[in-house]
């Protein structure tokens, strides 16, 4: 029997493929998730556990997104979030929480934040714990796509379907929408109908808009982000070899080809019982995507950025630095580094070893930018970094098009993909001043979308609480913004 595990005839035979394809998880998943919500109704119906604000009282809601995997996108522009909303509705009238994945990983974060680890199968903690709180405010970027993972659109979407249904707020703040599978968007058209959804670009209201869903105009929010000082993110590349003269070329590379997550119980089961699909698993019940075509993609990507940093660096005094925004981009990074290896040392800095406010300082001291990264892009920007993307999905298209530079992105599996990489690059360098003119003009859009979106929020929460005591600040954006660093301001004053 035990060779007959370790053989891989589980699958083989089709016995766990069967019982994967059969039970088809992200719609058991679904599934689950309505019958919490129609409970959450008829709860609501009879009145029975139920916290409704009052005035007087502090405001509870919970933030539903992807903390908790030290992806540095994600912590960072909820970290501005929570100084938005602290901003725009009282420190003394709010009270926080949030969903983390891994409370370990989200340790130091969020301060005075309560954190609530969320299990793996969600619906009944969302069952649990919203009818705690007086609204729900979905939080991830990627927020209606199944690009990454279904179940993780399906949580924050059950999460304001659930909100919306107790008749309490329900936003989704800096949203994406893209490609959904027939189910999620059918599941996202049901329960986000009474939810408000405010999109970080147009594309994405478009998506919504045609499932029916209120939708306003917006931003990201990691824009107001302040890192550790320059002076910290120097010391750090000092210490993995940088001589403080060199330009740094930094690279953020993911595998853009093992995506989807999906839950898959036949590979769960192969891999507790004969030790299975350990490289592709992720976590829990769920896997990444793996097939020999998309390994042979990601390779491709990963000899193509090589190719054209290789190239980049000959004759030139440059150093090229790795930077894994997310843990599980470390393989990424160190498959680059080893292909890399004959221009010496290729330090890596990875978001496990380095918390969010390193990482970006980091980013803000290097010379160019080629990432694959949305938010290693955007956290760059205040900056000044000259950037590039090498893009799987719409997030770094829609950015660089709204920012004037439909031509300094590609495709991940664009044909000829080192030699178009290598071009981007020598026009980094030499159109460096006007690129970085360029991205300055941009800041002060996005800040005065982002001061918007907390006038667009507030007007909302006091539609769904008339009564709910709003702050007298003017209904101008600058207003509605959470503090800005000095060199934030310093750029303002320049762009405005």
């Amino acid at each position: 029997m035990a060779s007959f595990f370790k053989s891989g005839s589980l699958f083989k035979t089709g016995i766990l493929g069967r019982l994967s394809d059969a039970l088809e998880p992200d719609r058991v998943l679904m599934e689950a998730m309505n019958a919490m919500i129609e409970l959450a109704a008829q709860r609501r119906a009879l009145d029975i556990d139920q916290e409704t604000w009052a005035p007087g009282n502090p405001l509870k809601l919970i933030l539903a997104g992807y903390v908790g995997t030290r992806n540095t996108g994600a912590d960072v522009r909820v970290e501005e979030m929570i100084r938005q909303f602290r901003h725009v509705i009282g420190d003394d009238q709010l009270e926080l929480s949030i969903m983390t994945l891994n409370e370990r990983r989200t340790a130091g974060y969020f301060r005075a934040v309560r954190q609530l680890e969320m299990p793996v199968l969600f619906p009944k903690f969302l069952f649990d714990e919203c009818p705690k709180h007086h609204g729900v405010v979905a939080c991830e970027g990627s927020m209606f796509k199944s690009k990454f993972a279904s179940a993780l659109s399906t949580m924050m979407a059950g999460a304001l379907g659930m909100a919306a249904v107790e008749n309490k707020l329900a936003v989704g703040y800096g949203a994406e929408a893209g490609a959904m599978s027939p189910a999620l968007r059918d599941f996202v058209k049901r329960h986000c109908k009474h939810a408000l959804v405010q999109c970080r670009n147009e594309p994405s209201r478009d998506v919504l808009g045609r499932l029916g869903v209120r939708t306003t105009g917006g931003t990201d929010t990691a824009w107001t982000f302040e890192p550790a000082p320059l002076a910290e993110g120097a010391q750090l590349l000092r210490e993995r070899g940088w001589d403080g003269e060199k330009k740094v070329l930094v690279v953020c590379p993911i595998n853009p080809f093992w995506w989807p997550v999906k839950p898959d119980l036949g590979k769960a089961a192969a891999k507790t019982l004969a030790g299975q699909f350990k490289k592709e698993h992720y976590r829990s019940i769920y896997f990444h995507h793996s097939s020999v075509e998309a390994d042979e993609k990601y390779e491709r990507y990963l000899d193509g950025l090589a190719f054209a940093v290789r190239e980049f660096c000959k004759g030139r005094d440059v150093l090229p630095i790795m930077v894994g925004m997310e843990r599980v981009d470390r393989l990424a990074c160190d498959a680059m580094a080893e292909r890399l290896r004959e221009l010496g040392n290729v330090p890596c800095f990875i978001s496990d070893d380095y918390d969010m406010y390193q990482l970006v300082s980091v980013l803000r001291n290097c010379s160019y930018m080629v990432s694959s990264r949305f938010h290693a892009i955007v956290t760059s920007m205040p900056g000044l970094v000259p950037s590039a993307g090498v893009t799987m999905d719409e997030r770094i298209r829609n950015l660089m098009n709204d920012r004037g530079h439909p031509d300094l992105f590609l495709e991940v599996d664009e044909d000829g993909l080192g030699e178009k990489v290598l071009a981007i690059l020598l026009r980094l360098e030499a159109e460096s001043e006007k690129i970085s003119e360029d991205i300055g003009r941009v800041i002060p859009q996005q800040l005065a979308l982002m001061g918007q979106m907390g006038i667009d929020f507030m007007d909302e929460l006091c539609r769904v609480y008339p009564e709910f005591p709003r702050r007298d600040l003017p209904r101008t954006w600058q207003a509605h913004l959470p503090s800005l660093e000095p060199a934030l301001e310093r750029l303002m004053e320049r762009y405005a």
